[in-house]
C-alpha cells in the first residue's frame, strides 16, 4: 500500500478531516485460531473449540459487500441517515465477516471497501450513559476508488 493511501485510511466522523493518521489508529483487530479459522469480533474461544492464537488487523486489507442498508431512524447521537454493511475480508483464503457504518450511501453488493478509522461513531453526549464509560471510536467501511 502507498503512503498516500495509508494516510488516507484515517478519517474524522463526519467522513473527512481531523481523523487521526494510521500510524495513530488502532488495530481493526480479529483473532486468529489454531485450526486457521478468523473471527471478528474476537471471541475467546474459536469456531474449532480452541483459544486465539494470534490477530490479524484487519485494517491491512479491503473487503467485498455482502449486503447493505441505510437506516433512518438512528438510535440518539448516531447520524442520520447511517449506512450499514455486512463485509467480508479473505485473509489468505480465509473468510472473515464484519459489520459496520459504511462512509456513504452511495454503494452496491460486491462493491470493494476498505476499513477507515474514525474517532466518534456517534455523539457521546446523546446517550444515556455516562460518556467516559465506553468508547466512542471504530471503523468504517470506505468504497475503494
Amino acid at each position: 500500500m502507498s503512503d498516500e493511501r495509508a494516510d488516507e485510511r484515517s478519517e474524522s466522523a463526519n467522513g473527512a478531516g481531523s481523523g487521526a493518521t494510521r500510524d495513530d489508529a488502532p488495530a481493526f483487530e480479529a483473532a486468529r485460531y489454531p485450526d486457521g479459522s478468523i473471527t471478528y469480533p474476537a471471541h475467546p474461544v474459536g469456531p474449532g473449540g480452541q483459544e486465539p492464537v494470534g490477530t490479524v488487523d484487519l485494517s491491512e486489507y479491503t473487503a467485498e459487500v455482502i449486503t447493505w442498508t441505510t437506516s433512518t431512524a438512528t438510535p440518539p447521537g448516531v447520524r442520520e441517515p447511517n449506512h450499514v454493511a455486512i463485509v467480508e475480508f479473505d485473509v489468505d483464503g480465509e473468510p472473515v465477516r464484519a459489520i459496520g457504518q459504511v462512509t456513504t450511501g452511495d454503494i452496491e453488493f460486491g462493491d470493494e471497501v476498505e476499513p477507515v478509522y474514525c474517532e466518534q461513531l456517534r455523539d457521546p453526549e446523546a446517550g444515556i450513559r455516562e460518556p467516559a464509560s465506553q468508547e466512542w471510536d471504530g471503523f468504517r467501511f470506505r468504497p475503494v476508488e
